[in-house]
């Protein structure tokens, strides 16, 4: 019970923010219908509750099977089951990922289905998964996670000269929407499970670490060779920002209840194959155990149907029309500056920025504070968010404008920052792109890009997520090298 409660506040109050925001927005700058509040309210509520159980699904069910399935991989000496397992695991977690389902699921929207989400979904699951395999043969051999990131991303910049605007920041999104609230923590469980076979217990370690980060790269490749083989050279963008004003509030949850009941299935059965799979041949857990693991994945499932619901029926709505109207009738230093606002609120409620804040202070034995590291990451998430409604402001500037530049400012850092410090800098990325970030402020972002003359939506309209992502590794290395420096002085031993 306390765990529900602990699940139900994290999720509230990361939500909430957002909430009345756009109820103090409804009685000074967007007035709605008052149908729509109601609907976005009620859409809120969905979220929570449906995060909520998915949250509490996850920590039962697919957590635990990342962790017997590191255990149970670490015992064997064939390597290319562990990579296979991997990959297959890492497949279908990103399928199942909330984030990445709305944004393939937004793609296709915006594009009239010129660009498939389907075939979004699939290809950066199946770069997560070719990823996570890399990641395991870095372990495994001691690879540093430092050359990995340079060369791959090395790679990432000569695809890129290859890539459309339009593939290029939905591969940047994409990468940070795939390590959301359940890849994350099923990454981390299976990359502890798998370090867990090394003898060098600080190898392990630092080994648990940056998994993340390497997976996340995957989706960037396999959306930018989507992009290259692409046969379309123009995209037909398309938004709808009219907000429906029935005063039925039941029939647009009836609307979308058949469509979410399928997306949620169909995330959520392949991992539960999987589950009865190992059990059969290789977990062979108590009953007790085993029921646990099923009323998991049973929450899982529950909670990301309410979840789809309650996205889809007035919270992505809303966003997309308050970005529009901003845009539209407000001084253009307001809507900056609102965008930095809702940056900074969003990973200040961020439930795993929590995590991430305390896990950093725990590693540098209380060292770094958590207030030392949650100011300036709300802060350069802010920044973000701001400098995405500038470049919609702004069409000449462009996603690479900003992404090259903090790349190479994050691979220069990277010779100067602690080991221990690079692989938590670029898991960060993933803790900062939420599920508020997946939904509320990408359609807000998209809104306002569908408003602005000039703009061009399907270009200036993603992105976002990738600045989000971007900006604590550049935070949280700069962080590292201040720390690495002072302890330097003091004549203490680095973490890492």
């Amino acid at each position: 019970m306390n765990n529900i409660i602990s699940k139900f506040r994290e999720v509230f109050f990361s939500v909430l923010p957002i909430t009345l925001i756009v109820v103090f927005l409804h009685f000074t700058l967007t007035p709605m219908e008052l149908p729509v509040l109601l609907r976005f309210i009620i859409g809120s509520v969905f979220v929570v509750i449906g995060l909520t159980l998915f949250l509490l699904g996850v920590d039962l069910g697919i957590v635990p099977l990342g962790s017997y399935t590191g255990e149970s991989l670490s015992k064997t000496n064939k390597l290319w089951i562990v990579l296979g397992a991997g990959a297959i695991l890492g497949f279908f977690i990103s399928i199942a990922e909330p984030g990445l389902l709305v944004l393939a699921n937004q793609v296709g929207f915006v594009t009239s289905g010129q660009i498939s989400g389907v075939s979004i979904l699939i290809f950066v699951s199946l770069g997560l998964a070719v990823m996570i395999a890399v990641g395991f043969l870095r372990i495994f051999y001691n690879i540093p996670i430092f050359k990995l990131l340079i060369a791959f991303y090395a790679l990432i910049f000569i695809l890129s000269l290859f890539t459309s605007r339009e593939f290029l920041a939905i591969a940047f999104d994409a990468s940070g929407a795939t390590t959301g609230i359940l890849a994350v923590p099923f990454i981390l469980s299976l990359s502890v499970g798998i370090s867990k076979r090394k003898k060098d217990s600080k190898a392990s370690e630092k080994d648990s670490f940056g998994l993340v980060a390497i997976a996340s790269i995957g989706a960037i490749i396999a959306v930018m060779i989507i992009g290259i083989f692409s046969n379309t050279q123009s995209f037909n963008a398309q938004l709808e920002v009219s907000l429906n004003e029935s005063s039925s509030l039941i029939q647009p949850y009836l609307d979308v209840l058949g469509l979410n009941i399928r997306d949620s299935f169909m995330a959520i059965m392949p991992l539960l194959v999987i589950l009865l799979f190992l059990q059969r041949f290789a977990f062979k857990l108590r009953k007790k155990e085993m029921r646990k693991l099923i009323t998991g994945f049973i929450f899982a499932f529950a909670g990301l149907l309410l979840f789809f619901i309650g996205v889809n029926t007035g919270f992505m709505d809303v966003g997309t029309f308050v970005g529009s109207t901003l845009i539209t009738h407000s001084n253009r230093i307001y809507v900056i500056l609102f965008g930095f606002i809702l940056g900074v609120v969003t990973i200040l409620a961020e439930p795993a920025v929590y995590v991430l804040t305390h896990q950093i202070e725990d590693v540098t034995a209380g060292y770094v504070k958590r207030k030392a590291v949650l100011i300036p990451l709300a802060i350069g998430v802010g920044l973000a968010v701001a400098l995405s409604v500038l470049r919609v402001l702004v069409p000449a500037i462009q996603l690479w404008h900003y992404l090259l530049p903090g790349y190479i400012i994050s691979m220069v850092l990277m010779f100067f920052t602690p080991k221990l410090f690079i692989a938590i800098a670029f898991d960060a990325g993933g803790v900062a792109t939420g599920p508020v970030t997946a939904t509320f402020i990408l359609a807000f972002i998209q809104g306002a890009a569908h408003a602005f003359e000039g703009a061009d939506l399907l270009v200036d309209g993603f992105g976002m997520i990738a600045m989000v992502a971007m900006m604590p590794i550049i935070t949280l290395e700069i962080l590292g090298y201040f720390y690495g420096l002072s302890t330097r002085k003091k004549g203490v031993k680095q973490h890492g």
